[in-house]
C-alpha cells in the first residue's frame, strides 16, 4: 500500500538506484519491468526494499507521475 507520509515521497523523488543496471537511476524512473521482476524475485531489507516496493505500487497503479512531480516541486 502507498504511503501517504509527505517526507517519505520527497526522499523517493531523490532516492536513487545505488547498484546493478541501473545504479544511478532515480527510482521512480526504473523501467517498470525492473521493478516487476524485483516484486517476483524479492525486494531487498531494509529502506531500499521499501521504496522499491512503493515504486512498484505506483507504477502498477498508473501514479508515477506524482513522485516525479514531487522532485520538480522540491529540488535538492
Amino acid at each position: 500500500m502507498i504511503q501517504p507520509d509527505h517526507q517519505f515521497l520527497i526522499t523517493l523523488a531523490h532516492t536513487k538506484m545505488p547498484y546493478g543496471k541501473y545504479e544511478g537511476r532515480y527510482l521512480i524512473d526504473l523501467p517498470e519491468y525492473y521493478v516487476v521482476w524485483y516484486h517476483g524475485k524479492g525486494f531487498p531489507k531494509g529502506k531500499l526494499g521499501n521504496m522499491l516496493q512503493q515504486v512498484y505500487e505506483l507504477k502498477i497503479n498508473g501514479l508515477e507521475y506524482l513522485v516525479r512531480d514531487i522532485k520538480e516541486r522540491f529540488p535538492r
